[in-house]
C-alpha cells in the first residue's frame, strides 16, 4: 500500500506545479489533494441483519483539473488515490474448508469487513473562483471507480476471534459522488450502483446485495 500511495502522489505532482499560472493565459487550475472521510452505510441489509459500532471510510489522493472554459469557472476532474473501508455488523464470516459461510449473529463483540481500494475519481466541476481567490464555494459532481486490491472479515466473541481474506467481494467497484462547500471543508457523499458482494455470498438463503453509502467530509489541498 505505500508503494501505491508514493506512486499516486509522484506519478501526478508534475501537474500540480502550474495550477495557478495566469501571467500568460487566463485560464486556471485548481490542481488538488483531497484527504476524505466518512460514516459508511449499508443499504439492502438482508433480514435480520444491522449495523454497529462505529463504520468509518478514510481516503486521500490527488485530482488532475481541467478547465472547458475560459473563466476556470467549469471543469473536469480526473484522480487516482486510495481508501480504506470498514463494515460494522452483526454479519459473521467463518472460513470453513475454503468455504466462507455467512451468519447473522448477535451474541458477539464486533464482527466488521474491511476494504483497501484504489479509486479512480471523475468530477465536473463547478465553483466561483479565480485566479487570484482561493476561497471559494464549489460543486462538484460524478462517478467513482475503484478496484478492491484486499478486503479482510474479521469476528470477535466471548469465546474467540478469528479474521481471514475475504474473496467473496466484487473486484470493481463504482458509485455516483457529489462535493459541494465552500473553501477547505466540503459536504461528501458516495452512493455505489455495484454490489459491494459478488453475487456468490448468502445468509440464510438471501443473496447479499449489501450497497454501500458513505457520507462524510472531504477536504481538498491545492
Amino acid at each position: 500500500m505505500r508503494l501505491v500511495i508514493l506512486f499516486l502522489f509522484i506519478g501526478f505532482s508534475s501537474f500540480g506545479q502550474s495550477f495557478n499560472d495566469s501571467s500568460n493565459n487566463e485560464r486556471y487550475y485548481e490542481d488538488q489533494f483531497y484527504l476524505g472521510v466518512s460514516y459508511n452505510f449499508l443499504l439492502n441489509q438482508p433480514d435480520g441483519s444491522n449495523q454497529r459500532n462505529l463504520s468509518y471510510g478514510l481516503s486521500a489522493g490527488i485530482i488532475k483539473d481541467i478547465p472547458v472554459n475560459r473563466s476556470g469557472t467549469y471543469a473536469i476532474g480526473i484522480g487516482a488515490g486510495i481508501a480504506l473501508n470498514s463494515y460494522y455488523s452483526n454479519l459473521v464470516a467463518n472460513l470453513s474448508e475454503d468455504t466462507i459461510v455467512y451468519s447473522i449473529e448477535d451474541n458477539i463483540t464486533r464482527s466488521k469487513l474491511e476494504t483497501h481500494l484504489i479509486e479512480f475519481p471523475l468530477e465536473l466541476r463547478w465553483r466561483n473562483s479565480t485566479s487570484e481567490e482561493y476561497k471559494f464555494w464549489r460543486i462538484y459532481t460524478g462517478v467513482k471507480a475503484a478496484y478492491i486490491a484486499g478486503a479482510r472479515s474479521k469476528f470477535v466473541s466471548d469465546a474467540t476471534s478469528d479474521g481471514f481474506y475475504n474473496s467473496d467481494l466484487s473486484k470493481f467497484q463504482y458509485g455516483l459522488t457529489l462535493s459541494f462547500g465552500y473553501n477547505t471543508f466540503n459536504l461528501h457523499a458516495y452512493y455505489a450502483l455495484t454490489n459491494l458482494f459478488d453475487g456468490s455470498a448468502s445468509v440464510n438463503g438471501e443473496i447479499l446485495q449489501y450497497k454501500p453509502l458513505r457520507i462524510g467530509l472531504i477536504f481538498y489541498i491545492l
